[in-house]
């Protein structure tokens, strides 16, 4: 990681050429986008660069509003995860704001007790920043218009979703505001994960460290194996095309460990 961190802190000194110049981070659930940017984000600083971190999990909408999507359109929205059940307008408002000068509120999702954090808590950041990081686990990705009569991949689609109502509202979310935020980064990076069944193994090992966390007294609770099965299977027909046909500038090879490999410019 290292190798990886130094090598894009060298390339977004040498391309940020203006205030609120955005890296987008890309990669499946667990493949190491937060810590990858915590890191980038240091050695920036280190360098005399502000620098500014916004994840995408940070702009999940609430219960609530996912219950009123579960209600209009359907169910399988109740739970977070897929295009839809985020606020891209609010990501990229800030993104924008971040450009200008004065204070900006950063948004915070706590995913232990799955809610917004109050507005109130959320970290203020003096702008303009030199650079922003904005990761998150679709970003690029492209709408599959397709996907709402393709046959089920797995349990959650079979079970729930036979006719393909949730899987065209979730393709016309990403094809709707969310192209308009993933336009937004000046150059998008993608870690890409060697396959699906790697991508649970690490969602599984970042549910276990929650469950560590909450062991020591943070309210909310961590998903068992069955909930987490169910979690990534809301994920699984975006990740596993997002591992075949890559979005992005630059494209890093994980391997399973998720060691990467060199920066493959596209």
């Amino acid at each position: 990681m290292a190798g990886l961190v130094e090598a894009l802190a060298d390339l977004v000194l040498a391309r940020a050429d203006r205030p609120g110049w955005v890296l987008g981070l890309s990669g499946a659930q667990g493949s190491g986008k937060s810590t990858l940017a915590a890191k980038l984000a240091s050695i920036l600083e280190a360098e005399g660069r502000s620098c500014a971190v916004l994840s995408l999990d940070d702009v999940y909408l609430g219960p609530e509003a996912r219950a009123g999507l579960a209600r209009r359109v359907h169910p399988l929205f109740a739970v977070r995860g897929p295009p839809g059940t985020h606020d891209p307008a609010l990501a990229l408002s800030v993104l924008e704001a971040l450009g200008g000068p004065g204070p900006v509120r950063l948004p915070r999702f706590d995913k232990g007790r799955d809610v917004p954090v109050p507005e109130a808590a959320w970290p203020v950041f003096e702008a303009p920043a030199d650079v922003v990081i904005f990761e998150g686990w679709c970003l690029g990705a492209r709408p599959d218009p397709s996907a709402a009569a393709s046959a089920p991949i797995n349990a959650l689609e079979r079970e729930h979703d036979a006719d393909g109502t949730w899987r065209g509202a979730v393709e016309a979310a990403l094809a709707g505001p969310y192209q308009d935020l993933f336009e937004a980064p000046d150059l998008t990076v993608f870690l890409r994960a060697p396959d699906f069944p790697t991508v649970h193994r690490w969602r599984g090992e970042q549910e276990a460290a929650l469950a560590r966390v909450l062991a020591a007294g943070r309210p909310g609770r961590a998903m068992d194996a069955a909930e987490l099965d169910d979690f990534l299977a809301r994920y699984e027909r975006i990740t596993r095309r997002l591992i075949v046909d890559p979005p992005g500038d630059i494209v890093v090879d994980l391997a399973p460990d998720r060691t990467p490999g060199p920066l493959q410019l596209r």
